[in-house]
Formats: C-alpha cells, structure tokens, sequence
C-alpha cells in the first residue's frame, strides 16, 4: 500500500515495547498484508498464510477501536469535511470483511461468511451516508443490525439478502447492473493505476492523496456489493447443508439386511424346455469320452504314437543302409561294387522318371 500522507501523519512502523502502536501503523501494516495474501501463490489453506490473516484482522480490529474512540466520522459531516489523512479509516470495515472472508475453517464457514457480510454492510452504510458513490444498498438481514460482533453470536438468523426475481424483467435488471458494476470496477483500477504511481514516488500532494482514497472507496464498493451477492448464495447453501445434517443425525440406524440366499433361474427341467439353454445344442460327450472311443475303435491316427518317431526311425535305417555301403565299398566288395557300376551305368542311358507310365501328364 502506498505512503502518501502530510508530514503530520507519516508514521515510523518500528515501536519500542513501551509505546503502543498508532493507528495509521495498524491499518498500514493490515492493508499491505491483506495485499500481500491476495497476491500470494500460496494455498490460501497454509498455516502460514492463515497466520498473517489472523494478524491482520486482529490489528484492524485495534484500528477500529481507535478511530471508533477518536470519533473520526459523523453523520452530520459531508465527505468535504473530511480530512484527507481521515479517509483511508473508511476503508476498515472493507478490509476487516475482506480477510474475514479468506478464513478456511469449515465447521465456522457460516459463521465467517455472516461476519464478513456485516463488515461489508458497515462499510456500505457508510458510504451511503457520505454520498461516496450511487449504489442500491442490499437488504439487511438480522444479524447486520447488531454489527459485526453480535453478527458473530446471531450468525444463523441471517437469510437471503434479495428475493429471487420472479420475471424476466428483473433479471434482467440485476444483469445490467452486474454489467454497469464489472464496468465501474475497470474503470477506477484504471485510474488507480495511474494515481498509484504518482503516490508511491512521494511527491503526490493533498489533492492527488485525496483522489487516491476515494478512488479506493469507490473501488471497494463494487467488491463489497460482489462480495455480498456471492455471500448470500452461499448462506443459503449452508444452512441448506445444516438442515440435511441434523435431518441425517435424527433418521434411526436401518437394520443391516440377511444376505441373500443365490439361486439359478434354470434349475428346473421344465423351465429349461421353455426358455431354453441358450444356445443351439447340447454336448453329448465330454472330450476324454470322445477319446477313449475312438482309441478302442482304432480310429486315432497311430493309436496315440506320434509320427514323429516313426520318421526319426525311417531316418535312422537310411542312416544305417548308408553307412553299411560304405564299408563294402571300403572292403572292395566285388559284389556291392558290380551292382554300383550296373547301377551308373543304367542311369547314364536312362534318364530320369523313365518307365514312369502311371504319373505321366
């Protein structure tokens, strides 16, 4: 958050244990944090971001209760007569909702949500009665009468903020003005940007200091009245949730069911004959009956012995004639050896395939 105050209001953020902290230190500090967490890649579930918000809120509530005891604001004043280091005092009950809101206890959720919405609310009243900007103020439920604390302890009174609309009129009423707000919010962070800059050098002067706070008035009007909407839809979320627990708590335990006993649709004969076995026909034999009949018949090629043995003993007399004829050649058997050159003989007149009349083509 920028530093942009009269030389009156420039505050050290170093205090020494004796000297309590001052109020523009507080909501200095609270702003920069709640910026710092809103930009934070952090899960917003972290211990450590949970303990910078708790932080926060606790030095803007010391804030509130400052300015609440100075008496900075009334209702007879006009925004004019507000001074210019006064202004950003407004902006407590926006941020104090705001970091309400990053809160992520589950079994409180109802209760943040409701505290958060009377902080908004506060700060729109406010604003109401400055004339800060135009805006239809939200209906106020009964938890936001009593302020932020006795929202806290009425928490579950609150209801919905609007009635549903009831006609294409009306929503599209509320469209527009969604529409108008999205509209407003780029403008003024537009010009935000712009101011910002001049301020963060340290030579804006009381008028440019001025137009800052009321630009980020003006800004944190939108949100809040953003801010309210999604809160309200959420309330009747929860309270939906709650009403469904206590209704699950009250209904008694069933009894647990006997198991069930299995049972097969085609047990029976008769009902087999008229639904049938589902598929064409029916096996009359197994595989091993099937076998053994064929085996007694002598059906089975080789009566179960594999051909392959009877191949390598085919193989193995060849062998054997083989080898046979080569001895007698070795031995110079005339006999082996007459019926050899016959044998060469005959094939050098004959060719081959002759006398071959059955398989001639």
């Amino acid at each position: 958050m920028a530093e942009c105050e009269n030389s009156s209001d420039v505050r050290q953020t170093s205090h020494s244990d004796t000297e309590p902290p001052k109020l523009s230190d507080l909501l200095d500090r609270g702003w920069k944090t709640f910026e710092e967490v809103d930009s934070t890649n952090e899960a917003l579930g972290s211990t450590s971001v949970q303990v910078r918000v708790k932080r926060s809120i606790g030095m803007l509530e010391e804030a509130s209760r400052m300015a609440a005891q100075l008496d900075l604001f009334s209702r007879n004043e006009e925004l004019e007569e507000i001074a210019t280091a006064d202004l950003k005092y407004l902006l407590l009950p926006a941020l104090l909702g705001a970091l309400t809101m990053k809160k992520t206890s589950r079994d409180k959720r109802l209760e943040i949500v409701q505290t958060a919405r009377a902080y908004f609310m506060d700060f729109l009243r406010r604003c109401r009665e400055y004339n800060m900007s135009q805006f239809e103020l939200p209906a106020s439920t009964g938890g936001d009468a009593s302020g932020p604390d006795g929202d806290s302890e009425n928490g579950l009174s609150a209801a919905k903020s609007a009635p549903c609309p009831s006609d294409l009129v009306s929503m599209a009423a509320q469209r527009q003005a969604k529409i108008e707000r999205y509209r407003q919010k780029k403008e003024l962070e537009a010009r935000l940007s712009d101011v910002r800059k001049a301020v963060d050098s340290g030579k804006a002067d009381d008028e440019v200091s001025r137009d800052f706070y009321l630009l980020n008035i003006r800004r944190w009007v939108t949100v809040c009245l953003e801010e309210i909407e999604s809160i309200d839809q959420e309330v009747e979320i929860l309270k939906k949730m709650d009403v469904l627990k206590h209704i699950a708590t009250k209904q008694p335990a069933q009894p647990a069911r006997p198991p069930m006993k299995p049972f097969i649709l085609t047990k029976d004969a008769v009902q087999a004959r008229v639904f049938g076995a589902g598929y064409p026909s029916l096996a009359t034999m197994t595989v091993d009956d099937w076998y053994e009949q064929h085996r007694k018949h002598g059906a089975l090629p080789d009566q179960g012995i594999p051909r392959r043995v009877a191949v390598e003993e085919d193989a193995d007399a060849n062998d054997r004639e083989e080898e046979e004829k080569e001895k007698k050649a070795e031995q110079d058997d005339e006999e082996a050896l007459l019926k050899a050159r016959n044998w060469d003989d005959w094939k050098d007149t004959h060719r081959r395939g002759y006398g071959n009349r059955q398989n001639m083509g």
